[in-house]
């Protein structure tokens, strides 16, 4: 193709384009005093889609530039992540309204309304919105942390607007509304220190060794790899069972997020062998049945003349 033709071509784009947009434009409907064409509603996709996408590409960075800052914790940093993506979404909507030409007096008849509608509507929304911003400020809960709420026993996975998540060992997530956590009795493990007592009980028979047998459980709660040296592992004396001397041993661990249930179980585990090796017994609880028969007391039956 010749360059002159190559030139005209690219000449007569901008009235080919201009013939485009005016022949979208035509095509449309009048709905009132406003009309919709092809044109407009295109516009107005294109321009919702790139505002999206700006604002995405914002919040991303904000928060990378976010969890590079070594002045601010992990809970710090969550808070200031929200605050800005609520930033970011409020300047979206004000720039999309400003672009896109969406005139907002003509909602003044509905605004009322739709104003009533909206707060009783969002409502539970917005506290729980407000409660999560709130516990981020006062950190009296962040993720990381382990917390027991009823039933729900696990690590904070993450704190987003609406719910907590809160996830188990046993892989199981509860996702625990934000206002639960101002409004109910909650326990933070790791609050103030991450360290964690556990009670383990343990009986042992009145005819043994009681120095021996409490010796053996400071050995079997030292030698599990988790439990620290300080402090110390203890034993308790609690009283004296229908079968059993009672005792708890006192074990303090630093990750209860890796779980209790473990710890316990490879406690008593090191204690059942050394009980085995040193003959110290574990009760368990015996019953004596003791039958008493005197058939002379027993009526005959006339009949048989048994009794």
């Amino acid at each position: 193709m010749p360059m002159t033709a190559q030139a005209g071509i690219f000449s007569d784009w901008p009235a080919r384009w201009a013939d485009v947009l005016g022949f979208l434009d035509a095509i449309g409907i009048s709905v009132g005093t406003h009309r919709i064409s092809i044109l407009s509603v295109l516009t107005f996709v294109i321009a919702a889609i790139a505002i999206y996408w700006v604002a995405r590409l914002a919040y991303r960075f904000l928060c990378r530039l976010i969890r590079r800052s070594n002045r601010l914790d992990l809970s710090q940093q969550v808070l200031v992540q929200k605050i800005a993506g609520l930033a970011i979404v409020a300047l979206a909507v004000l720039i999309g309204t400003d672009v896109l030409g969406i005139d907002l007096t003509a909602l003044a008849v509905f605004s009322g309304a739709l104003g009533l509608a909206v707060g009783f509507g969002l409502q539970k929304t917005l506290g729980n919105l407000i409660a999560g911003l709130i516990l981020l400020m006062d950190r009296s809960v962040k993720p990381g942390d382990v917390i027991a709420v009823g039933d729900a026993v696990g690590a904070i996975s993450k704190i987003g607007i609406r719910a907590v998540s809160v996830v188990t060992r046993d892989g199981k997530e509860f996702l625990i509304p934000n206002e639960t956590l101002m409004t109910e009795t909650v326990e933070n493990w790791s609050y103030s220190s991450r360290n964690v007592r556990l009670k383990i009980p343990v009986g042992v028979s009145y005819d043994c060794d009681l120095g021996l047998a409490q010796r053996l459980m400071i050995q079997a709660a030292t030698a599990a790899p988790r439990v620290l040296t300080d402090p110390a592992p203890a034993v308790w004396l609690t009283g004296f069972g229908d079968s059993s001397v009672d005792h708890d041993i006192l074990v303090w661990i630093e990750d209860p997020e890796m779980g209790i249930g473990n710890v316990q179980s490879e406690i008593l585990n090191l204690l059942w062998v050394l009980f085995q090796q040193n003959d110290i017994k574990i009760p368990y609880p015996q019953r004596d049945l003791h039958i008493v028969s005197d058939l002379d007391d027993v009526p005959e039956d006339q009949e048989t003349g048994r009794p």
